[in-house]
């Protein structure tokens, strides 16, 4: 960790977007050169099945970080349970206009709105086919800003179609607060439309492809509990596998009276953890237990993945975590985990 906390204290001494591209292009040439030892030890093996696909162990990197399957290789190299890229959308686009990306350290936590910037889902199919690293792969879709809702099923139809052959899971994700009107898909009538034609696809891509890839569905974590029964009998009827429990979040209860605190988007990082399990912990309740849900959301150490755990997540994801405390984060979960044998207690 203390070569990390010295590679963090630079990249924090330049904006935070220029950061992350650094950050990634850094981890990409260490893997070329096998350098990530130096950066944190191998994860323990603690393997299990969940959504019919095996682990190696419960950890994964949550979408956003490599939005375009850029750095598969290298993130793969740190011994990652699994990885999800994207989120991608059918076209390239800018997202919006910079600057859209702000630290607030003193609380360990990040405001985005990027807005599904990315260079569209061709780019990121060719860079899958190049990969690598042979782990467990998720592929993150959403639409496009142009597109409106009453065409987003095109949308994440067409993505779908391009990534069947690649992912082993695919995610809809409809809860970014960063592009306009996108978690009005999560109102029934509208998820029901989407998950309807996407279960159907789904099927017929299956026998295409002689494979049967996993949907997976990520909600935002500022939900009302008058919510989540409807969505997750919807979810339940369209025999989605799994929940991302859960995107960022436009609360700034936690976090008020910060600098940057103000700033539109959706917040991440510890404050977002206790909105977060109370949003797994209500789905866990409402949903089948054969659906799977992958806990995400403010995750800065074992403690906090040992809870997620606890309140029902069959695997966890980090992101503004993981830009703090750096790959040794990993190797804490992992160790954790395996020390408690990867059994929920409720």
């Amino acid at each position: 960790m203390g070569l990390y906390n010295l590679l963090r204290k630079g990249l924090f001494s330049v904006p935070p977007e220029i950061a992350h591209d650094l950050a990634l292009d850094s981890l990409k040439l260490g893997n070329s050169m096998g350098m990530r030892n130096w950066l944190c030890q191998k994860p323990e093996n603690d393997p299990c099945t969940v959504m019919g696909i095996e682990f190696p162990n419960r950890i994964g990197i949550a979408a956003g970080l490599d939005k375009n399957g850029d750095y598969i290789n290298a993130l793969g190299g740190l011994g990652l349970g699994f990885l999800e890229i994207g989120t991608v959308t059918p076209l390239a686009q800018a997202g919006n206009p910079q600057p859209r990306m702000f630290r607030l350290e003193e609380s360990q936590a990040l405001i985005n709105r990027l807005g599904f910037n990315n260079k569209g889902v061709d780019h990121l199919v060719s860079q899958v086919k190049k990969r690598r690293w042979q782990g467990v792969l998720g592929i993150n879709i959403g639409k496009n800003k142009d597109t409106p809702n009453a065409s987003a099923v095109d949308d994440y139809l067409h993505c779908l179609e391009k990534v069947y052959p690649y992912a082993d899971y695919i995610t809809l994700n409809i809860s970014s607060p960063n592009t306009e009107g996108l978690r009005d898909l999560q109102s029934v009538d509208e998820l029901q439309k989407l998950l309807v034609s996407m279960n159907t696809r789904k099927q017929q891509l299956a026998q295409e492809h002689g494979k049967l890839v996993p949907l997976v569905l990520k909600i935002a974590p500022d939900l009302t509990t008058d919510q989540v029964t409807p969505m997750a009998n919807c979810i339940a009827e369209n025999q989605i596998d799994a929940v991302i429990a859960s995107n960022t979040t436009i609360s700034r209860s936690s976090v008020s009276g910060q600098k940057h605190a103000n700033e539109a988007g959706g917040l991440s990082g510890a404050p977002l953890f206790d909105l977060a399990n109370q949003c797994l912990k209500n789905f866990r309740q409402a949903l089948p237990e054969h659906i799977s849900l992958i806990g995400t959301g403010g995750i800065s150490s074992a403690a906090d993945g040992l809870e997620k755990r606890r309140l029902g997540a069959d695997l966890v994801q980090v992101y503004t975590g993981f830009i703090y405390n750096g790959p040794g984060l990993i190797y804490d979960l992992s160790k954790a985990f395996a020390k408690s044998a990867g059994t929920p207690q409720d």
